[in-house]
């Protein structure tokens, strides 16, 4: 990673010969000194975007290997821990290298987390019966458990038959149930099974292994429930832990991304649309006099475009009841 960091006054005229780069997160433009270029794929970012886009990660805690944030990168390329190390502060690349551990003991077959939350201890297994449930004692609080479903050591007893019971509504799936105690503290993911701890905060969770979102209380999955749907009906209704207004709040942002991303589309369709109507004109209108007549049919297009992004953003907004 690279960054400008020359002295920091410089006269005008010099600042004036250095060309502008732009940034592709903000897409504003910056001189040399203000970018940060990741070393692995060459992608440059201001150096304020992609600070915050590296904190923001490491506070959510969902990625232990930072990508470059260009989607459409050709390298795939990411951040070596050096190059984040400069640009976030001490606590944060303390919790990233935590986040890091943690993702290592998960992948390690050989080793597991103590299931008791007040411990949360690292304990090793037998290497030859990694495959099999295994009687594991934490060295630490001296707890004995599964290594397989992590629960307490059933001898002779299936890991299955070991499980809390889980019952079913009548008209209900195995995607959505309610375990006896919705609001334990500790449930398990319902596609990898990896147990999650929730004390606080919202309902919507997303499983920082696998990256399933789900609601805490039902476990049923919000992966395609972007505007999150579910807490507006049902027995979640009302749970999801914030404000109505926040909500709304949320919804007017992502239909306004939508919006805005069907509007690009069809503007772009309409300047494709009139360039060549255009062209076209010009070359026949000595021949026809119909250039007039093309001009409206391109103009009558583009509002059709526009009317259907508008309707179409309408018919997306949430109703009030």
């Amino acid at each position: 990673m690279t960054t400008g960091q020359s002295a920091r006054y410089r006269p005008t005229w010099d600042l004036a010969l250095d060309p502008l780069m732009s940034c592709k997160l903000c897409l504003g433009d910056f001189p040399h000194e203000q970018m940060t270029t990741i070393s692995q794929c060459q992608c440059v970012f201001c150096s304020l975007c992609l600070q915050q886009y590296v904190e923001l990660l490491i506070k959510e805690g969902l990625e232990t290997t930072i990508s470059c944030p260009d989607s459409a990168c050709p390298k795939q390329g990411h951040l070596l821990e050096n190059e984040i190390e400069c640009m976030v502060a001490a606590g944060s690349m303390q919790r990233y290298r935590r986040l890091q551990f943690e993702r290592e003991v998960l992948l390690d077959p050989c080793r597991t987390w103590c299931p008791s939350s007040s411990c949360q201890a690292v304990c090793q297994l037998k290497e030859g019966e990694v495959a099999l449930p295994q009687l594991v004692q934490c060295s630490v609080c001296r707890l004995e458990f599964c290594s397989a479903c992590q629960a307490s050591w059933h001898k002779g007893q299936a890991c299955q038959d070991n499980m809390p019971i889980i019952t079913f509504l009548p008209g209900e799936t195995s995607s959505f149930y309610k375990s006896n105690d919705e609001d334990a503290p500790i449930k398990c993911c319902p596609k990898c099974k990896v147990y999650i701890e929730r004390d606080e905060g919202c309902a919507q969770m997303m499983c920082k292994n696998c990256k399933h979102a789900f609601c805490w209380y039902c476990l049923e999955s919000l992966d395609d429930d972007f505007l999150l749907i579910h807490y507006d009906k049902g027995p979640c209704r009302n749970k999801l832990g914030h404000s109505r207004a926040s909500v709304i709040w949320h919804r007017t942002q992502c239909l306004s991304h939508a919006f805005l991303l069907s509007l690009s589309h069809s503007l772009s369709l309409v300047a494709l649309d009139l360039s060549l109507s255009l062209s076209l004109s010009l070359s026949l209108s000595h021949a026809t006099g119909s250039l007039f007549h093309s001009c409206s049919l391109s103009l009558s297009r583009w509002w059709g475009y526009l009317l259907a992004s508008v309707c179409s953003y309408w018919w997306l907004l949430p109703s009030s009841s």
